[in-house]
């Protein structure tokens, strides 16, 4: 039998340490966005908590704004808070599913290394 060059795949308890880790970062991504959200709209479109954590949410979730934004300012953050949250929400699914596909491709390459 041929003995690999390569490691072998980590303990599921590694992969689990992982993926709590990364789920923890991109909770910790997303709850920090929400509160940029929350400040800046309480701030420049001067909303109660309740409106301001409805815009920010509804914003980072991708599914637009609630309340229209009449000041320049507040048009100004919401376009930013807006291209920001994207990135933000995008960012934080890659760090949930990074343990996930590396495991996946970390296996398959072993199955194919024994063949």
């Amino acid at each position: 039998m041929k003995q690999s060059r390569f490691k072998k795949l980590p303990a599921r308890k590694h992969f689990l340490t992982k993926l709590v880790k990364n789920f923890l970062l991109a909770m910790g991504l997303l709850v920090a966005s929400l509160l940029i959200g929350i400040w800046g709209y309480h701030h420049y479109m001067n909303l109660g908590f309740a409106d301001s954590l409805i815009n920010a949410s509804m914003i980072l979730s991708g599914m637009g704004p609630v309340d229209h934004a009449d000041t320049n300012g507040a048009k100004i953050f919401a376009s930013f808070y807006a291209i920001y949250s994207g990135i933000a929400f995008i960012s934080s699914m890659a760090f949930l599913f990074i343990p996930i596909v590396h495991r996946f491709l970390h296996k398959m390459h072993l199955e194919i290394e024994s063949d």
